[in-house]
């Protein structure tokens, strides 16, 4: 048994980022991705109720409103869901907190700064990519200048994210180590033994949730392992199919386990069983 919520759970990552009780907590960890002159002082949650037009599956986004330390202010659209076209509807969704700064009247245009931050519990499907952990993502010239300062994503592949609690060296790293295990720790090891840690887990701890929310995580984790079962299965068949056309190509077995990331003994049986129903 569990001691302690999965945070990529609709409930467990609204529980441990989107409750104002616990601001503290998202402010630390945003403040581990976000540059020196936007460290956040403090935040405000909007209520995604209020915007009629938003579907359900919008509405688990956390939408953020921050003042950094310096005054200036900022938004931070922060996510964690496994979903389809992943990086188009990325950027839709920065249109809604782009839209949202439009003033009636005389206005000049100037815009709030705004991050999008995604915690992902899988790996993009491009090859290239899932060498990348993190990618930090502005929009620059064919240089590589910076075009626009007032625009980035920030996305966390979770399943890249491999130090062990040794490595740890940062509080970013913990961060990671703490997201990415937690569901699977019995105690809490000794490099959380400080405050704002502490705090996390007691709010992540199943046997702090009342009877009412005890239900709701449960009834969360099942649709969060029902789409994951899903989409696991979605993405093995296009994996299968890929491999049979490579089939016809003078690829090896272990050259294409590597290119699709099935297991070598399945391609084996797969190119077999290929052949078998070709003669």
């Amino acid at each position: 048994m569990a001691k302690y919520i999965n945070p990529y759970t609709d409930f467990g990552f609204k529980k441990l980022f989107g409750e104002e009780a616990n601001k503290d907590l998202l402010i630390d960890f945003l403040n581990q991705l976000l540059p020196p002159h936007h460290q956040i002082a403090d935040l405000t949650f909007r209520n995604p109720e209020s915007l009629a037009d938003l579907s359900i599956e919008r509405r688990a986004i956390l939408d953020i409103h921050c003042r950094a330390t310096s005054g200036e202010r900022f938004i931070v659209e922060m996510q964690k869901a496994k979903v389809k076209y992943f990086k188009d509807r990325s950027l839709f969704y920065v249109t809604f907190p782009i839209r949202d700064q439009a003033q009636q009247g005389d206005w000049n245009f100037r815009l709030d700064a705004i991050y999008f931050v995604a915690i992902l519990d899988f790996e993009y499907d491009e090859a290239e990519e899932r060498r990348k952990f993190r990618r930090d993502v502005a929009l620059k010239d064919q240089d590589g200048d910076l075009f626009f300062d007032k625009l980035h994503f920030r996305f966390l592949q979770m399943p890249l994210f491999n130090k062990t609690e040794n490595e740890l060296e940062t509080q970013f790293d913990k961060w990671c180590y703490f997201l990415k295990h937690l569901e699977t720790f019995d105690h809490i090891p000794n490099i959380f033994d400080e405050s704002i840690f502490r705090k996390a887990f007691d709010i992540a701890s199943l046997a702090n949730l009342t009877p009412e929310q005890r239900e709701q995580y449960e009834e969360s984790l099942i649709q969060y392992r029902d789409l994951k079962s899903a989409l696991e299965t979605a993405v093995e068949e296009k994996a299968i199919e890929i491999a049979k056309n490579l089939f016809q190509t003078t690829l090896t077995d272990a050259e294409i386990a590597q290119y699709t990331s099935l297991p070598l003994e399945e391609i084996t049986k797969l190119r077999k069983e290929t052949q078998t129903k070709r003669n």
